[in-house]
């Protein structure tokens, strides 16, 4: 069974503004770096909140926030996914090295 995230995309769709499927991807994965990178921060900031310097496993198995908070994000779409919804959405902005050198 496929996953339900993965979508069929239709590449002239894809291609609309860059002209070139390749240059969509690379658009699209830096986009997701910059994306995943965003959320690992984020994510890390929150969970550093409960860092403990006490060795106590009972605290450690009962922290319920902390497990909320993981799952959470868990269950994020994938940073691939957004991004490619966001250049689809024409909501990232991209510029040619050749053009910067003119």
């Amino acid at each position: 069974m496929a996953n339900p995230s993965i979508t069929t995309r239709d590449t002239s769709e894809l291609v609309q503004d860059t002209d070139n499927i390749y240059q969509t991807v690379v658009v699209a994965s830096k986009r997701a770096r910059q994306i995943s990178s965003n959320v690992k921060e984020e994510l890390s900031n929150k969970l550093a909140e409960f860092a403990s310097t006490v060795d106590n496993l009972e605290e450690i198995f009962e922290n319920r926030e902390q497990i909320e908070i993981s799952k959470f994000y868990e269950r994020m779409p994938k940073p691939t996914i957004m991004a490619m919804e966001e250049f689809l959405e024409g909501k990232v902005y991209y510029r040619k090295r050749e053009e910067e050198d003119k």
